[in-house]
């Protein structure tokens, strides 16, 4: 009966010692898998465009691109939570770089309950209530058994007895709310914290890392606090006080039976100490191994397309089934150190107990103390070992919480964009490329001394042929990336020296993928300009024939476009992006290709549009078809990175031959005879 009331969590005499919770590694539902897959609000995150998105790394080796990162466009400096990242987690995550990472500890929790104090210092206190009214029960009892064997009143003792009882169960039923609330919260609170970080990292950190694990981070990570909060820190704290008041019960009762009880509880737990410190390190591996089988799940969903039309579904089904192999077999080491655990405590469990029944019947057969001396004294004995077998079970939680905490570290200790502010203001929205040369830690640079101007008001051409670096220059006006040598201007102004939401805040950006995010059209339109109206926002799709999408569904702006625009057209995909673009209107366009998935007839409505808006404003746009750019202000003819040609179509036709070469690929001029 003590094995089964100690496995359990639960005293058979007290109900109000608070229950062993069955939360496990990832909540209750989870905890014999051992696997945890993102939630409704983790899945949100993911509902970033599907589209891949342009990576100059991949421009430069002329690669496809990935659809594993897809990270969405914010201002960076937006009020929000405060990152958490410090001078010590970026230290820990260039130790982690150098594989010399030493990992977290209880204080990385503080940020996180940080928040939380209030709550946690009222749990604290109901904890000590009701151990305190939990350890008078074996006395109030002995006085009920000593008081009957003595023929004396015991309606009184009955009476505390009760009181003390249910007293203790009220304050631990609410004790037990506060606790859960507090830890739904810190949950709450992590992923508030990732997804702001997440969603303000360098865009070279999407490039090196996987979507699916940073979702597993965002959702089966931080779920794991969770059981921190509810079955770790607190499990250990109320019950070192169980432990401590129990033993001090123990010992004013009979100090020899107290000493046999000792004995026997310290050779089972010392056994069970070594094996839960090897928990820690199993449950990061299990939580990268989640992390992987997302990011599996996550590239075979993305590209379900392809896969079918390529027949491709059973080697992905065992891309993913090798992936969630591989988790299975973490979460099994787990599952095996931890059950290890469980039969040597219930052998010490069960052996300290015979052990005291044997020698306490002894004592009061020879008078040393009373049956009721010996009943309270049992019941310490519950008090002390379920307090000890759930501290084993808090350390177990603890361990893998910190594990997860370490990957979510990780993440937090990354710099977002730096961003500073000399307080200059563009006077124009001229942009100017002095001898801008950008590249990576390795391989030849993408860019080298590239220099022309927009001026003010005009429209710039980039051409050339794939892997010359035109999107690219996009990219470093962005500021997505940073230049490596050289400088971008904005109306005189060095663009490092504008915040980032200072510089975005003059730029429309159209992507080469034009990537449309889940949700509604209006939802889409109103990203850059949330406070648009209606009128504005059919006006602007007007202006780029796409008003029908409206006219045939019954919802209008609020009709659904499908996860990335699946239920668009590319080229309606294109033209919304163009018109969310528009709506916002800056004073700079940057635009990638924004015909390439047109027909004739609506490249011909589109590019009417673009030149309506780009009236009084400077363009700068990369283009593959040169028809669409022949009437361009300049034309900057870009080859291996470098600036091979400046001028207007007529003249590049004369003096480039590149740029004559791809006019006659594209039949704008007729072949040399």
């Amino acid at each position: 009966m003590l094995t089964n009331a100690l496995e359990k969590g639960k005293s058979p005499f007290r109900c109000g010692v608070r229950s062993r919770r069955s939360g496990g590694r990832f909540g209750s539902e989870r905890a014999r898998n051992h696997v945890a897959a993102p939630d409704a609000g983790t899945r949100n995150l993911a509902r970033m465009p599907s589209s891949p998105r342009h990576s100059p790394q991949r421009e430069a080796s002329n690669q496809p691109a990935s659809t594993s990162h897809r990270p969405g466009r914010g201002d960076s400096e937006r009020e929000a939570p405060a990152p958490l990242a410090t001078e010590s987690t970026r230290a820990r995550a260039r130790l982690r770089l150098n594989g010399a990472e030493p990992g977290v500890g209880l204080r990385s929790l503080w940020p996180y309950l940080r928040d939380h104090r209030s709550s946690l210092v009222l749990v604290a206190i109901l904890s000590l209530i009701t151990t305190l009214g939990t350890l008078a029960q074996p006395l109030l009892t002995r006085d009920v058994l000593d008081g009957i064997s003595a023929s004396a009143p015991i309606s009184r003792a009955v009476a505390a007895l009760v009181i003390v009882l249910v007293g203790v169960a009220v304050l631990d039923g609410l004790r037990s709310y506060l606790l859960k609330r507090t830890a739904e919260g810190l949950v709450l609170t992590a992923r508030r914290r990732l997804a702001w970080q997440l969603l303000r990292l360098p865009i070279a950190e999407y490039d090196a890392r996987r979507t699916g694990d940073l979702l597993s981070r965002v959702g089966a990570d931080t779920t794991l606090l969770r059981a921190v909060v509810t079955s770790g820190l607190f499990d250990s704290v109320s019950g070192v006080l169980m432990v401590v008041g129990a033993a001090t019960g123990m010992i004013l009762l009979d100090p020899l039976l107290f000493g046999v009880t000792l004995a026997g509880l310290t050779i089972g737990f010392t056994g069970g100490i070594i094996f839960v410190r090897r928990i820690r390190g199993l449950s990061r591996e299990a939580q990268e191994r989640i992390g992987e089988m997302t990011s599996a799940v996550e590239r075979a969903i993305t590209a379900a397309r392809t896969i079918r039309a390529s027949r491709a579904e059973d080697r992905e089904t065992e891309t993913v089934a090798a992936a969630a192999s591989q988790a299975y077999r973490a979460g099994l080491r787990i599952a095996r150190l931890e059950s290890a655990i469980a039969p040597a405590m219930s052998v010490t469990v069960q052996g300290s107990f015979l052990l005291v029944l044997g020698v306490g019947g002894a004592r009061v057969a020879s008078g040393a103390i009373t049956i009721g001396d010996l009943v309270a004294f049992v019941l310490f004995i519950f008090f002390l070992v379920m307090p000890l077998g759930q501290a084993m079970n808090a350390y177990t939680q603890l361990q893998a919480g910190l594990g997860a905490l370490t990957r979510m570290e990780e993440v937090m200790a990354i710099p977002e964009e730096s961003s500073t502010s000399d307080g200059s203001v563009p006077a124009t929205s001229a942009v100017a490329f002095d001898n801008v040369t950008f590249g990576y830690d390795t391989g030849r640079p993408v860019l080298e001394k590239v220099s022309f101007t927009v001026a003010p008001g005009t429209r710039t051409a980039l051409v050339g042929p794939s892997g010359a670096g035109k999107s690219t220059l996009l990219s470093l006006v962005e500021r997505f990336y940073e230049a490596t040598g050289g400088a971008i201007r904005v109306g005189g102004v060095d663009i490092r020296q504008m915040t980032h939401d200072e510089l975005r805040s003059r730029l429309g950006y159209v992507e080469q993928e034009s990537p449309v995010l889940a949700g509604t059209i209006r939802e889409n339109l109103l990203l850059a300009t949330p406070d648009a109206s209606d009128t504005a926002l059919m006006k602007v799709l007007d202006s780029v024939n796409l008003s029908d999408i409206v006219a045939r569904s019954p919802l209008g702006l609020d009709a659904q476009v499908g996860e990335g625009g699946v239920l668009l057209s590319g080229g309606e995909r294109q033209r919304l992006a163009i018109a969310r673009t528009l709506l916002a209107a800056p004073d700079i366009l940057l635009l990638d290709e924004p015909t390439s998935n047109l027909d004739a007839r609506n490249e011909a409505a589109l590019k009417a549009a673009i030149d309506t808006a780009a009236a009084g404003r400077t363009v700068l746009i990369v283009a593959h078809r040169l028809s669409t750019v022949v009437d361009a202000d300049q034309i900057v003819v870009l080859e291996h990175g470098r600036v091979a040609a400046v001028g207007r179509h007529d003249e590049l036709l004369q003096t480039s031959p590149l740029y004559r070469e791809l006019a006659t690929h594209q039949l704008l001029i007729g072949s040399p005879s």
